[in-house]
């Protein structure tokens, strides 16, 4: 079996004690007791649902726990991968690129290009493009970047803020990540990310 958790719901629980088969249900989602166990309690691979041709995963994920999330993730990315990450101001993107580039092997430290717009960082297994768009407003500021090219490049690893401002432009990504705040909560954040099926 590759359940995480043990249910007497399960259709492979052994049969009660009428003889009669349980019978089968959906296991109860799984919502531990502190978010920062979200990462633990959904692993990779699992835990998820497929919407049309996305594979979907949602987790809620203190500050500690997107950090550990972030390194994890870098670990199933390989170049060329272009990684999308929307959000409010605040909600942790930068954060969360900042684990994916440790995971990923950069040793330099990982700061927000608001103003410059893409910092390029190296690694051992790629070149790791940080894309900030939050400061462009039409797509044709973002064509200007020419991440196109870098796009095309089979070496790269895209991490793009603000994918909303490129419109079309970047294509489908490898990888959507959408953080936003849980209300009450300011230490939590709830994470969805979007795979390809």
């Amino acid at each position: 079996r590759d359940c995480v958790i043990s249910c007497s719901n399960c259709a492979s629980a052994p049969a009660t004690r009428r003889g009669r088969a349980p019978v089968s249900r959906p296991a109860p989602p799984i919502r531990p007791r502190r978010a920062a166990l979200a990462l633990v309690a959904v692993p990779a691979g699992g835990g998820h649902r497929v919407v049309g041709d996305l594979r979907v995963t949602v987790r809620t994920l203190t500050r500690d726990a997107l950090e550990a999330y972030g390194m994890a993730l870098a670990t199933r990315l390989t170049a060329p991968a272009l990684v999308t990450l929307a959000g409010d101001l605040g909600a942790g993107k930068t954060t969360l690129v900042q684990a994916i580039c440790r995971g990923l092997g950069v040793t330099a430290p990982v700061t927000s290009p608001t103003f410059a717009l893409l910092h390029e960082y190296g690694s051992p297994t790629a070149r790791v493009v940080h894309c900030d768009l939050y400061r462009l407003e039409t797509p044709r500021d973002v064509a200007s970047l020419g991440l196109d090219e870098l796009r095309a490049a089979s070496d790269v690893v895209m991490l793009v803020e603000w994918p909303e401002r490129a419109g079309t432009l970047l294509g489908e990504p490898t990888l959507a990540l959408t953080l936003e705040h849980v209300a009450d909560n300011e230490a939590v954040r709830t994470c969805t990310e979007r795979w390809p099926a």
